[in-house]
């Protein structure tokens, strides 16, 4: 009996939306603050994003080529396994699952909570304690009505996720048009409100700037770019890959980009450099500005909505990454079982939602972000790279669509990964060397599950 598989069912304008609406979430509305005081003006803040936004399309452009010539589950993994070994895509999948993704998930359940509550101020309270020592200081965990919210909306998604990949890419489309005509408005506003001077692209603000304060700027615009890569994990459910895939990753990540750019000038024009340095909510400082109150709660809403977006996408791309771990034996067997009903991998989706709900309610998600971050990106450059190793180790491979701007396009990619990775290890010593030691807790569980499959004592994975 033939087992059940996933379906190709998501179109190009599926596809597209997977990766401007998981991209866009509350980056665009946190992170002005932390570039402006890291460059000082606002043309610095233009040309990271400028920057940023162009590594991106490069990454893109890069992947848009492997996932062509490979479009299976997984994104990364696949492309590392067949560039490095099973080992390299193992520890991208690892780091997926438990922290990555998962962490990725519960940072936006726990920011859409916290603008949430700006409705129900309910939600800011503590609702009651759990008797471990996990809490601060090693006390007593407190739970907040907002966690329970970020819980709920995880688990939903996670159910709408496992019902159906159509059902949730229906839904994608839907919220990110919504969530791109809600940014357009911000967009327009800021632009057209009659409150905004062009002199403001003239002022500066305190900041250390240079090289350092550059670099410093770009990690937090590729935190807001990042996802763009989100699309390979669901290569085998898009429709006509071989097209779809190239123009879907470069269509989505150009969107965003210009997205991006036209927010922040709306920004600028309305508030000079000191005012955006100082604030937590640029956008709703900008719509308070032009508009007053209202405007300020509309942009809430905006950001629930765009975060909405970026959750549900989270979710549908990063479940198929333990199930592709999980189908080439190199993780716990039911992660490989695909639903005879949805056709979609069910216990996989509802595994990371349930994680990303624990991690929510540990309150620790960032600190193992911040972990992870060196190891991520090592194994993201290894993963650019792998286009040549590919090209070198494997001539023979039908390749649909071939990167634009070979090979100067993914090394440009590969040599900034570089220098943040540099950049990273310098600043941040002790985190670096704790995500090292995380990615590193996955080698003895690699070796084992390595070992049954080589041995053939599971039908192609282990049980767990």
């Amino acid at each position: 009996m033939t087992k059940p598989g996933l379906r190709r069912e998501l179109g190009i304008w599926s596809a597209a939306s997977l990766v401007v609406g998981t991209v866009i979430g509350s980056g665009i509305f946190l992170v002005p603050k932390t570039m402006v005081m890291n460059t000082g003006s606002p043309e610095m803040v233009l040309l990271v994003w400028v920057f940023g936004g162009l590594l991106s399309l490069a990454g893109a452009l890069t992947y848009a080529e492997m996932a062509a010539a490979m479009p299976e589950a997984g994104g990364e993994y696949v492309y590392l396994s067949r560039a490095y070994g099973p080992f390299w895509g193992f520890l991208y999948g690892w780091t997926q699952m438990w922290v990555a993704k998962s962490g990725a998930v519960a940072t936006i359940a726990t920011g859409f909570a916290l603008y949430l509550a700006n409705f129900l101020p309910v939600l800011d309270e503590r609702m009651f304690t759990i008797p471990v020592p996990l809490g601060e200081a090693g006390g007593a965990l407190p739970v907040t009505g907002g966690q329970l919210a970020a819980i709920a909306l995880i688990l939903s998604l996670g159910f709408l996720n496992w019902f159906g990949v159509k059902e949730a890419a229906g839904v994608q489309v839907a919220v990110t048009i919504l969530k791109v005509a809600l940014i357009g408005g911000v967009i327009a506003t800021g632009l057209f409100g009659g409150k905004g001077t062009a002199a403001n692209f003239g002022t500066q603000t305190a900041a250390p700037g240079g090289i350092l304060g550059f670099f410093a700027a770009l990690v937090a615009a590729l935190w807001a770019y990042d996802g763009w890569n989100n699309l390979s994990m669901v290569s085998s459910e898009v429709k006509e890959p071989q097209r779809n895939l190239p123009r879907a990753l470069i269509l989505g990540t150009a969107m965003v980009m210009g997205i991006y750019l036209l927010t922040n000038v709306a920004y600028f024009y309305v508030l000079p450099a000191a005012e955006v340095a100082g604030s937590d909510r640029v956008a709703s400082v900008m719509m308070r500005a032009v508009v007053g109150e209202w405007g300020a709660a509309a942009v809430s809403v905006a950001a629930m909505i765009s975060m909405f977006a970026a959750l549900n996408g989270s979710l549908l791309s990063g479940a198929r990454v333990p199930y592709a771990l999980a189908r080439d034996g190199l993780f716990f067997r039911r992660f490989g079982e695909v639903s005879a009903v949805h056709h979609t991998p069910g216990f996989s989706v509802l595994a990371l939602s349930g994680w990303s709900a624990v991690l929510v309610l540990s309150g620790r998600y960032d600190q193992l972000l911040t972990m992870v971050i060196f190891p991520s990106w090592i194994l993201y450059g290894m993963s650019t790279a792998a286009v040549m190793v590919l090209r070198r180790k494997h001539p023979e491979m039908s390749r649909p669509y071939r990167t634009l701007g070979y090979p100067v396009v993914p090394l440009l990619f590969v040599g900034v990964a570089a220098v943040l990775l540099a950049v990273t290890l310098e600043k941040s010593p002790r985190e670096s060397a704790l995500g090292l030691v995380v990615i590193a807790a996955g080698i003895p569980f690699y070796a084992y599950w390595n070992q049954r499959r080589q041995k053939g004592v599971a039908a192609g994975a282990p049980e767990g």
